[in-house]
This record gives C-alpha cells, sequence and structure tokens, in this order.
C-alpha cells in the first residue's frame, strides 16, 4: 500500500480550466473518429485513411501528436486484424470482413485528446462481432468504477473479469496512462488486477481506459520496424479507448462521439 500511494502522489491533479482544455481536445479527437467512419471500406488504403485523419485535425487547427513521436512516422494508428495496436498506415487495401481499430490523438491549444475505435471493413464474422462488442463493454465497465476512492486495481478488475467470462483475453504489454499537457503520465491503467489494489483515485486526474482484447491467447510480439505489435497466435485483436477525467462523484468521458457513434456498429 505505500508504494502505491507514493505512485499516486507522482499523478497529477487539475483544476476547472483544465477540464475545460481536455473537453475541446477530446471533442475533436471523437469528431474526427466520427469523421472517418464512412471511409473505412473494402479497396481503401490505410494511408488514405490516415490522411483524412491528418487533415480533419489540422484543419481545425490540431497537431496530430502522434506524427514523429519517437521517431513514428503516421498522423494515426491503424490496427487490422491481429494486430494488437500501434499499426503504422500503409499500402494496405482494406478487404471484406477485416476489423480495425483507429486510434488519433490530436494536440488542441495543448491539450491532448486521445480516443480510438473499431470499424469493420464490409460484414464482420460473428466471433469479430462478440469480440468488439465484448470489447466496447469491458471498457464502459472500467469507466464505471472511476471515482474518488476507488483505485486503479478496480478498472482492471472490472476489465478482467467480464473479459475472461466471455472467454477472451486482456493484454497486458500495453496499458492506459496519464494524460493532459502531456501525451504520456502517471498513471499506468493495467486492464487486468485486483479490487482494491493500486493507487487511490482522486478528483483531477486524468488518464486513458484502452483495454485491448485478444480472441486468442494474450501474449503478443513487437515486430522489426519497433511499433506494430500483433498477436502470437495470429488470433484477431480489438481495442476500444476513451480519455476520462475523475470528478468529485464520478467521472467525464472527454471522448464521447458527439453523433452517438461509440458503440460497436455492423451496419450492412
Amino acid at each position: 500500500m505505500e508504494q502505491a500511494a507514493g505512485e499516486a502522489r507522482r499523478i497529477p491533479l487539475h483544476g476547472p480550466d483544465d477540464f475545460e482544455g481536455m473537453r475541446r481536445a477530446g471533442r475533436l479527437a471523437a469528431e474526427c473518429l466520427d469523421m472517418i467512419g464512412p471511409h473505412v471500406q473494402p479497396g481503401i488504403t490505410t494511408d488514405a485513411l490516415d490522411k483524412l485523419c491528418h487533415d480533419f485535425m489540422v484543419e481545425r487547427g490540431a497537431t496530430p501528436a502522434t506524427l514523429g513521436y519517437r521517431g513514428y512516422p503516421k498522423s494515426s494508428c491503424i490496427s487490422i486484424n491481429h494486430v494488437v495496436c500501434h499499426g503504422i498506415p500503409g499500402d494496405r487495401r482494406l478487404a471484406e470482413g477485416d476489423v480495425l481499430n483507429i486510434d488519433v490523438t490530436p494536440i488542441l491549444d495543448g491539450w491532448h485528446g486521445d480516443t480510438s475505435r473499431m470499424y469493420v471493413a464490409g460484414t464482420p464474422s460473428t466471433k469479430a462481432r462478440l469480440l468488439l462488442e465484448v470489447t466496447y463493454e469491458s471498457l464502459m465497465r472500467g469507466i464505471a468504477v472511476v471515482k474518488p476512492g476507488a483505485t486503479l486495481g478496480d478498472i482492471g478488475h472490472a476489465i478482467q473479469s467480464f473479459v475472461e467470462k466471455n472467454r477472451f483475453s486482456v493484454v497486458r504489454d500495453f496499458c492506459g496512462h496519464g494524460i493532459g499537457r502531456t501525451f504520456h503520465a502517471p498513471p499506468n491503467v493495467l486492464h487486468f488486477g485486483r479490487r482494491g489494489e493500486g493507487p487511490v483515485l482522486k478528483e483531477g486526474m486524468f488518464f486513458t481506459i484502452e483495454p485491448m482484447v485478444n480472441a486468442g491467447r494474450p501474449e503478443v510480439k513487437v515486430l522489426d520496424d519497433g511499433w506494430t505489435a500483433v498477436t502470437r497466435d495470429r488470433s484477431m485483436s480489438a481495442q476500444y479507448e476513451h480519455m476520462v477525467g475523475v470528478t468529485a462523484t464520478g467521472c467525464e468521458i472527454f471522448t464521447l462521439s458527439p453523433a452517438g457513434l461509440d458503440k460497436p456498429s455492423f451496419a450492412a
């Protein structure tokens, strides 16, 4: 408990003006994902999707946080099928039935808006539908426990228990993170854990919750490009991400879709 308390002291706390900055950045990020949805169709390249996201952010006065971040070459991460996260957009064309995560982080007036959603090119398989639905529900169950006095372990437990009940697995190698005027800050938000463990949440903390869920085993590996993480067993993977701020009574989700498009959609 002493170690958790020490970690909690390193987590930045934010005031009302900071919440307003995060609302604007989070809304822009969500609007970008709302925009890109209709373009996710068989035949389009991931590079074309990335350019649409880049232009959307820049035209609204924002800077893509990923572009040039530690050498990353693109303005979004686009991860297809068995790619867990950090997929680099390129000349790959989407095929019928591909599932993909699009992750964007615009910097607006110094604040980072970080969010991701799953999309389907065409019609998903029955297994893909279930994986996407379980992954999204696990995110929302994790968010539901966020309030002052709860712990990071409470979030991880809520996600892990639901995912494993549905016979999927939670990736251990990546986690959510603190965010604000910096892209990555304390705390690390694990998507597995035990109730009551880890730092205690306080009003004013900002962080992402972004569970990565595999249809098979949880193990991943990073490819030679140094970024692209894939499932070791080549099973399908899914991820949803929201950015939240802890309030006096619970939490505020900064990255809700203004158009109500957060949930998995399987339109024909």
